[in-house]
């Protein structure tokens, strides 16, 4: 809803807003079929649901764990299910998938979050390199893999070094993907120094990686985790002392 609402302010005359549970296959279906229906075949997807638990792994909850795969990866599945047909028939089109930086290595206390977007990345790499092999290039992925956004879903996570791995902005996360998508780019890391650490992970040993990870904070980044729902009670019970 917020991003209909800055389409409007942009003077967008035609926006259009659906409410759907993407972790519910059928929901996510009937949904598509609204929108082919009353707006056309969509051309760019982007799939950018994520949740986040921030425990330690024995500390989760099952149904925490199946949530995690449910949101941020199996309801790229379902999306794509549902309006990739129309691309391919088309050969005009882009997905966008949204994994993270902990999709491409193991972080402490992202368990079920880290190996949920693992699996997102190797679906849209695996869809990308089948749509070439039936030739059909010009229906284009990108696939982001950023660094903690600050949404209120990291809420008290922190960084050592944050010149080199900031907490991002979705302003400025946001623009990046834009530019992505404008130059058909298929990876896209943010920030830069991220081609530069996943590169040293595939040629040290897991001593060494060990060792990198905690120079680089990332053995203690969630220890102060309050998430984005821990945080607005946070907020909730500040504002009631202050009344």
């Amino acid at each position: 809803m917020e991003t209909c609402r800055l389409a409007k302010e942009k003077g967008d005359v035609k926006v259009f807003a659906y409410k759907c549970d993407c972790s519910n296959r059928k929901e996510v279906y009937r949904v598509a079929d609204q929108v082919k229906e009353e707006v056309g075949d969509v051309t760019i997807l982007i799939n950018n649901a994520g949740v986040v638990t921030g425990k330690p792994f024995l500390d989760i909850p099952d149904h925490m764990v199946e949530r995690s795969f449910l949101v941020n990866a199996l309801s790229h599945f379902w999306t794509c299910k549902a309006f990739l047909p129309a691309m391919i028939k088309a050969d005009h089109g882009h997905l966008v998938c949204i994994s993270s930086i902990a999709g491409l290595v193991g972080t402490n206390r992202l368990s079920d979050y880290s190996s949920s977007k693992f699996a997102a990345f190797g679906f849209a790499e695996s869809l990308f390199l089948e749509l070439n092999i039936l030739r059909k290039s010009k229906v284009k992925s990108t696939i982001v893999c950023p660094y903690f956004i600050k949404t209120g879903m990291f809420e008290g996570c922190a960084t050592k070094y944050p010149l080199l791995l900031p907490l991002l902005d979705q302003e400025y996360v946001a623009q990046k993907i834009f530019n992505a998508i404008l130059e058909e780019q298929v990876y896209l890391l943010i920030p830069k120094f991220s081609y530069f650490a996943i590169f040293l992970k595939q040629i040290i040993s897991p001593k060494m990686m060990i060792a990198l990870s905690e120079y680089l904070g990332m053995d203690t980044c969630m220890t102060s985790f309050k998430g984005r729902i821990k945080a607005e009670e946070l907020q909730a019970e500040a504002e009631r002392k202050q009344q």
